[in-house]
């Protein structure tokens, strides 16, 4: 069985990579419709294609069918039921969406300072350089008189940033802790290649995955050096923390590889329907988005043969 310091170690490294997905807002202030639909493409296909082979396969070996299966369920409602229950916002169709608790005005406020996307065209309306209502590409007229806006004051500013950047990541933070205890649990079981292998895929899909979540994080008016710095740890904790616990909870309860590897893959699969599909269609650029999801799938494939031989 691999030592704790060693699958800290692997599994922290595949947490960085969602850092790496920030960098681009460094490159470019905008960021077209078409590069963004095809990143959540790319991370999507991923995604899917890391739940089937890195997952429920090796899962369905080592514990049955039924076992797997059952762990797939509980895991897409447990990230349909922590969806509703934490709160966060998350850019779907270009719009921000209150999700899990999160309000109208959070909504608001994490609008008002948008970076837009650049514009792929003259005439696309919702590529517009300004907020909605607004003839200022910094702040709208609300945030201008509203005396709870985030630049009201230095000290509201702090906290609504702080805020923005908790309800921003707490999409991407929801599906990170399953994939952790996947890797942890592999871990301790004794099956080092698979739990190798989900590190390579996960650190894969995590490059796109942050790139998805710093564009509209980026968006708030935040300054990069922290969308980078939330980013990564949007990735990097959540799936220490659970590679941990999955890791010292097999000690307890031996065999529990199947279930926990379904369980992720449930989540996974659940995120990839419910939010980077609908979120890559809207703008026009399906045929991208959907290029990149194939594009995606293909190499995680690639990546796990090459493993296997």
């Amino acid at each position: 069985m691999t030592d704790i310091v060693t699958v800290l170690a692997i599994t922290g490294a595949a947490g960085l990579a969602t850092g790496i997905g920030a960098l681009p807002v460094f490159v470019r202030a905008r960021v077209s419709h078409r590069t963004y639909d095809a990143a959540l493409g790319l991370a999507a296909g991923i995604m899917v294609a890391a739940s089937v082979f890195g997952l429920i396969l090796p899962g369905m070996e080592d514990g049955g069918l039924a076992t797997v299966m059952i762990g797939l369920v509980i895991g897409g409602f447990a990230l349909l039921a922590g969806n509703r229950a934490i709160p966060h916002v998350h850019a779907a169709y270009r719009e921000w969406t209150a999700e899990g608790g999160a309000t109208e005005a959070d909504v608001t406020a994490v609008s008002e300072r948008a970076m837009p996307f650049d514009p792929d065209g003259p005439t696309d309306p919702v590529e517009s350089d300004t907020p909605r209502g607004s003839t200022d590409p910094i702040a709208s007229p609300e945030s201008a008189t509203d005396p709870a806006s985030p630049s009201s004051s230095e000290q509201d500013g702090v906290d609504a940033r702080i805020r923005k950047a908790l309800l921003v990541g707490g999409a991407i933070t929801l599906h990170n802790a399953p994939e952790g205890l996947a890797m942890g649990v592999a871990f301790a079981s004794g099956l080092e290649e698979v739990a190798v292998l989900l590190a390579i895929v996960i650190g894969l899909q995590n490059v796109p995955d942050g790139f998805a979540f710093a564009v509209p994080m980026g968006e708030t008016g935040m300054n990069r050096g922290r969308v980078l710095l939330y980013t990564t740890l949007s990735g990097f904790v959540p799936q220490i923390v659970a590679a941990t616990f999955g890791y010292y909870l097999v000690s307890f309860a031996a065999g529990l590889f199947p279930v926990a590897a379904g369980f992720a893959a449930g989540a996974m699969l659940a995120v990839v329907f419910r939010e980077m599909i609908p979120s890559s269609h809207g703008h026009g650029y399906a045929d991208a988005a959907t290029t990149a999801f194939l594009l995606g799938f293909v190499v995680l494939v690639v990546v796990d043969e090459v493993l296997v031989l």
